[in-house]
């Protein structure tokens, strides 16, 4: 009998053709549907069904079986709960890495082993290759879609399992393949937003789950206050757009640069350059590695602080379940909650949480030293 592979399919394109090529290859293609969220967005639109229903036409073109499987609950509990604390806490989530790690790579893994599948595909645009006996997580080949920042929480066991039909593929050849085969989602656009949740007005979606506390917009070089703002969990370090204060001071344009969340207030800086908006290191935690273990206890290698980064030289140090990173030149706006994401080359190495900032290499070599005479005691 032919190999089976379950495909996780959203309705959209990407996932849509690495059905049809796994079905072209001979295997024995198993197309399911993950409903992750219940609620219809603000126009009324439950878009889990419209989804289904490109999912079904699909799988009808492409003649393979088809079912829908509900997660709702275990998103709520491991994804959409952490995102709810990361903003309450003032940080800034990303929901697609955990979304990656307990739903498609745990939940619904664990549901396409019960269907007799011997791996689970997607349409993510990443590569895995077996080396020496590990499995090795790489860069899309297409730069302008890569999905390895989302997938750097993977390990050994997932990998194993996984398989990323596209992820060779530049997307304009994955749409060309769409129209050739007449899928009817060929030209149907990319779903943008929050994972699983989709395109909404984010403030209106967060504040029905997050009461929010209006404050002060306060300028940091001079303490003055400049505005109000709407409630800290809507800004990001870095954010321009959305302050509502314009028109005031140099006419540089104004970025959120820091919040103080015992006092609710916001920080706001003039200038895309502002000497705030930089950082020259940054401490992650909750560690993953895709090999099982770092590389080294100090290495050199390049990261991503954010998706779509250019990849930006660092040395790391890596002390127990926390690292510390050194960047070669000062980086803007990196976030606390974001992710930072380690590569070598086009190997994915892992990565972890961003949870505090250096502005000093001082300030860094401290802590890390401290750290450090903590772990000898």
């Amino acid at each position: 009998m032919a190999e089976r592979i379950v495909v996780g399919m959203s309705g959209g394109v990407d996932s849509a053709v690495a059905a049809l090529l796994l079905k072209r290859q001979g295997y024995d293609i198993v197309g399911v549907f993950m409903k992750n969220w219940e609620e219809s967005d603000e126009n009324g639109v439950c878009t889990a069904d419209e989804d289904f229903s490109q999912v079904r036409a699909v799988c009808d073109r492409i003649g393979i079986p088809y079912y829908s499987v509900n997660f709702t609950q275990a998103y709520w509990d491991r994804v959409f709960t952490y995102f709810l604390e990361e903003y309450r806490s003032g940080r800034t989530p990303n929901p697609d890495v955990m979304c990656n790690k307990e739903i498609k790579f745990n939940a619904f893994l664990k549901f396409a082993l019960e269907l007799e599948a011997q791996k689970l595909a997607t349409g993510h645009y990443a590569r895995i290759e077996e080396r020496q006996g590990r499995f090795i997580l790489l860069k899309g080949a297409d730069p302008t879609k890569d999905q390895s920042y989302f997938l750097h929480v993977l390990g050994q066991r997932e990998l194993s399992r996984a398989c990323f039909p596209i992820g060779g593929m530049a997307k304009s050849r994955v749409r060309e393949i769409a129209r050739e085969a007449g899928l009817p989602n060929a030209e149907r656009k990319d779903s943008t937003g929050i994972c699983f949740i989709g395109e909404r007005n984010f403030r209106a979606f967060l504040s029905q789950y997050l009461p929010a506390l209006p404050g002060d917009i306060v300028e940091l070089d001079t303490g003055k206050l400049i505005g109000r703002h709407e409630g800290l969990m809507y800004y990001t370090l870095g954010q321009r757009k959305g302050l509502g204060i314009g028109g005031i001071g140099s006419g540089q344009p104004w970025f959120v640069v820091d919040k103080d969340l015992e006092h609710n207030v916001l920080y706001a800086a003039q200038g895309k350059d502002h000497p705030r908006l930089y950082t020259v290191g940054c401490q992650a935690s909750a560690l993953s590695w895709v090999r099982g273990e770092a590389p080294a206890e100090r290495f050199s290698c390049s990261a991503k602080f954010r998706y779509r980064q250019s990849d930006q030289p660092v040395t790391v140090w890596v002390q127990g379940s926390r690292c510390f990173i050194q960047y070669e030149t000062p980086q803007r706006a990196v976030t606390p909650g974001q992710f930072a994401v380690l590569y070598r080359g086009e190997e994915c190495l892992g990565g972890g949480v961003i949870d505090k900032l250096y502005r000093t290499a001082d300030a860094l070599e401290n802590d890390k030293s401290e750290c450090l005479s903590a772990k000898l005691d």
